[in-house]
């Protein structure tokens, strides 16, 4: 994702309400005085209200603009979105919209936790759902759908009329999370390294090798990946499906950057990290217990 640098909720320094005589607004026909006096011009209602009519809307709402501008409560949906095109349609047959857009929704996630790791997505800033939507492709509902669940996850908070605010977190947190982090996976690690056979460990010598070859491209969103990908390996031979959900999380969570302070670890840290994936590896294949506590106690407290 390319980041032009920290933009506002409408992509701009300020808001503009948008020009009706230019047709930029649709505005639906309206019933006469007249019309209403017969009868024959009876509205559509939605709700009980008439079309386009909100209780509390001034004047504004009459002309297709809501919000602040409209004279009525400001919209609670995260941002301005004013006329956004709408998401297109699959054109495969049978294929119900509500399909492709949880697939669009769950690709822009991705996106944008790749985005978070890689610092593209700066703490303390805020971003809207159109002009992310902007970037990617998308209309602002699969975002905002995306973000929603960031803001879940605890990565960004819901700003009012203007969008979604990263967290900013500090060094404490970081640390907090480590030590939580080891006091889930250290002792399954061991309790493993006791009762998996070591033919098990061997299997995951190709993960181990690729948070290597990811380390030594120095991409911080790779390497993150493929570190999860590994840590989620060997958690799962314990059979909890549980604990993998819970610790890869809080992986997920420990990997945000800091504000005030670099991205992320850099190159040379980065693969020191993917180095002790493999030593790992190499004294659970070897039944090195003594080494294999080592190790894993280590590699957390390098992870703060």
């Amino acid at each position: 994702m390319e980041q032009s640098g920290p933009r506002s909720a409408h992509g701009s320094a300020g808001a503009r309400t948008p020009d009706i005589r230019t047709g930029a607004v649709r505005v639906p026909a309206q019933p006469t005085a007249a019309d209403m006096d017969r009868g024959t011009g009876r509205e559509r209602t939605r709700g009980g209200f008439p079309d386009g009519a909100v209780p509390g809307a001034g004047a504004g709402a009459a002309r297709g603009v809501t919000g602040p501008e409209a004279g009525g409560p400001a919209r609670a949906r995260g941002e301005h979105t004013h006329s956004e095109p709408p998401l297109p349609r699959p054109r495969v047959e049978g294929v119900r919209p509500v399909v492709q857009r949880s697939s669009v929704r769950g690709q822009i996630l991705d996106a944008l936790r790749t985005a978070l790791v890689a610092g593209e997505l700066a703490p303390g800033e805020v971003y809207s759902a159109p002009v992310l939507g902007e970037r990617f492709g998308v209309s602002a509902t699969p975002v905002r759908e995306a973000m929603q669940q960031l803001a879940l996850e605890g990565a960004v908070e819901v700003v009012p009329n203007r969008g979604f605010r990263v967290v900013e977190r500090g060094t404490r947190e970081l640390g907090e999370l480590a030590e939580v982090r080891a006091l889930i996976e250290v002792p399954v690690m061991l309790r493993l390294a006791r009762t998996v056979p070591t033919g098990r460990w061997a299997e995951l010598r190709p993960l181990a090798e690729a948070t290597a070859r990811a380390a030594s491209s120095g991409c911080r969103a790779t390497y993150a990946e493929s570190d999860r990908a590994f840590h989620r390996a060997v958690l799962a031979l314990s059979g909890n499906s549980q604990l993998v959900q819970i610790a890869d999380d809080l992986h997920r969570r420990a990997q945000w950057p800091l504000v005030g302070g670099p991205v992320s670890r850099g190159r040379a840290d980065l693969i020191a990290d993917a180095a002790e994936h493999t030593a790992l590896l190499d004294a659970l294949i070897a039944e090195d217990l003594p080494v294999v506590q080592s190790l894993v106690r280590e590699h957390f407290a390098g992870a703060s």
